[in-house]
């Protein structure tokens, strides 16, 4: 009896907005598969309509993920091939599929990314912001509290900071970021990228916050937050320290907490204990 040779699960990207942007290579890959793993088979079924494929869907989205691999691992053992896809842009940037990949991998199946559209690049191509090192951080907390922590935790972060956020918080995490990071820090807003009503606004966070505050329209459809990062490496070391020893202040006098903080940190103990 002959072996059966696995398929191939197939990563496709898919456009951030415009139709126009799905790649060739990816219209003929969704078209030979065998099957197509959507994170929302009703958001996706237009877009293959829009290309003229007709092909099978199944949902795979992160309730129902660990559900699903068991399922597509079969139909790829079997010789299928299969292409996930997400709403938007590249799978597995803030969308699932992790899980499918990493045990598709472990399974000894191929898995072929098809290149194609990402928001957070994208965004980060037209900010005129430094692109040579940045840090992609996705969604934040959707409360404040918690938001603000992980907020506070990359303060002293040198490289260009990219978010997704949502429109319904967009006002409140640009306020919530200005409050953590300071108001002068350059910042862009890029919103409904390769859509209609696209902008791509840069200004110091204070000022984008508020501008974002006072227009409901800036306040709608996908956004993406780019944040600079700290050019000075001393100014940097000085606001990470500031972190420390707001930390040990609450267990240590503050001169004790200033030595501290400065040995751990490298930034000065007086502009510290100051």
């Amino acid at each position: 009896m002959a072996t059966v040779q696995p398929g191939t699960l197939w990563v496709v990207a898919t456009p951030i907005g415009n139709l126009h942007d799905l790649s060739a290579r990816a219209a003929a890959v969704l078209g030979q598969v065998a099957l197509v793993a959507a994170e929302d088979t009703r958001h996706t079924r237009p877009l293959l309509a829009h290309y003229g494929i007709d092909k099978p869907l199944t949902a795979l989205h992160e309730h129902n993920e660990r559900d699903v691999v068991d399922q597509l691992l079969a139909r790829l053992a079997e010789g299928d091939d299969v292409a996930l896809v997400s709403d938007a842009g590249t799978p597995l940037i803030s969308d699932p599929g992790f899980r499918l990949v990493r045990a598709a991998r472990a399974a000894g199946v191929r898995v072929s990314p098809v290149p194609g559209a990402c928001a957070a690049i994208a965004a980060l191509s037209a900010a005129g912001l430094p692109s040579d090192r940045f840090v992609f951080e996705g969604f934040l907390p959707a409360r404040t509290t918690a938001r603000k922590a992980r907020l506070r935790t990359l303060d002293a972060e040198t490289r260009t900071l990219i978010f997704y956020e949502s429109s319904h918080r967009i006002a409140q995490s640009l306020a919530d970021m200005g409050d953590m990071f300071g108001g002068d820090l350059e910042a862009v807003l890029a919103r409904e990228l390769t859509k209609r009503f696209e902008t791509v606004i840069s200004a110091p966070l204070q000022a984008l916050a508020a501008r974002v505050a006072g227009d409901p329209d800036q306040q709608r459809g996908e956004c993406v937050v780019l944040v600079a990062g700290r050019r000075d490496g001393a100014d940097a070391r000085l606001t990470e320290g500031r972190r420390v020893f707001d930390i040990l202040r609450d267990e240590l006098p503050p001169a004790r907490a200033a030595k501290l903080a400065a040995a751990i940190t490298g930034a000065p103990r007086k502009a510290l204990y100051q």
